[in-house]
């Protein structure tokens, strides 16, 4: 049995210096590995065609590719998210792919409320204003240059309430915060209560209502472009935007513009279009103080990464012992 990790350095760091994750857990499965710190096309198309586990975390794996892996029998993904992978050609070809849940809610939690903080506190103001000497130069003990406020009595507005979306409301009452959850974009909630008692309201009211607006919903061709003018002219002047979920979600020249004309307060992203935007973006190009940007590093505490990797053998463990777990497609019958 052989199989392929297509882009471990995603998973692992590359410049951790020795202080990478333990891989033991998938070495000890009965399974001959690969390990690619990001695999070339060339290479891509030559190991789909023997092995017969992939994990790919990112690498694109479309119906092209799935049609020429004759031998491919599992794919694991290094993520919850699956949208690198066409799931019906995977289906059509026989091919089951698992993702891997719950496994970084604390890091993503604390991140977001890292964004949350910073943009509340006007850190980046701050920050600046230190480096600048105004601090050095001030006649009082303190600098109140720039309006801080507090997360208490303020509305957290949330978009996608699976696990990551619950976790933030949690900690978000921890806060003294109100919380607002969207209805369910696939329509599977309608208005009402959820089973967790959060109060199921529309988009609308999500954004015209909220102080903070958190998005965590898949990216899907529903939510692309979720979050463009129109939806950004619905929030107050006073408002942030929080994407730790995926880029195509917001609208990033609507979101920039938003921004540049303070429609809204500040937003800051951990996510963007193109990653790594090797051709440019926009909102990196902004500089503006009322912007957070993170490079995509919402979920990589180390912890939650070491969580994956052991929640990937425990995938490839069952599939191996006859079962299947965390199954995103359905196969076609045979």
């Amino acid at each position: 049995m052989k199989a392929a990790f297509l882009d471990w350095d995603s998973l692992n760091g590359a410049s951790l210096n020795g202080q990478g994750l333990d891989a033991s857990c998938l070495d000890q499965l009965p399974v001959e590995w690969q390990y690619f710190a990001k695999i070339s096309p060339q290479e891509l198309l030559e190991v789909i065609r023997q092995v017969d586990i992939i994990v790919s975390n990112k690498i694109l794996l479309n119906t092209g590719l799935l049609e020429q892996a004759t031998q491919l029998k599992l794919i694991c993904v290094a993520a919850t998210g699956t949208n690198n992978i066409n799931l019906q050609s995977a289906a059509k070809n026989n091919i089951p792919v698992c993702n891997v849940r719950a496994y970084a809610s604390e890091s993503v939690v604390q991140h977001v409320f890292m964004l949350m903080l910073n943009l509340a506190r006007r850190f980046g103001f701050y920050q600046q204003a230190v480096r600048d000497g105004e601090w050095q130069n001030s006649d009082h003990f303190c600098l109140l240059t720039y309006p801080i406020e507090s997360l208490t009595g303020k509305t957290l507005g949330i978009i996608g309430y699976g696990e990551l979306g619950r976790a933030v409301a949690r900690m978000a009452k921890q806060f003294g915060m109100k919380v607002l959850v969207a209805q369910s974009l696939a329509g599977a909630s309608q208005t009402g209560q959820t089973t967790s008692e959060e109060a199921r309201v529309s988009l609308e009211t999500v954004l015209s209502e909220s102080d903070f607006v958190s998005l965590h919903c898949p990216l899907t061709e529903q939510t692309n472009n979720l979050i463009d003018t129109k939806q950004l002219a619905l929030m107050k002047k006073s408002a942030m935007l929080i994407n730790t979920a995926r880029g195509g979600i917001v609208n990033e020249a609507a979101l920039l513009h938003a921004l540049e004309t303070n429609q809204i307060a500040g937003a800051a992203t951990d996510v963007l279009i193109e990653e790594p935007p090797v051709n440019g973006n926009p909102l990196l190009e902004s500089h503006l103080q009322n912007l957070i940007i993170t490079p995509h590093i919402a979920w990589g505490a180390r912890q939650a990464r070491q969580q994956l990797l052991d929640k990937i053998a425990q995938n490839i463990s069952a599939w191996l012992n006859g079962a299947l777990i965390n199954q995103v497609n359905q196969v076609n019958e045979t």
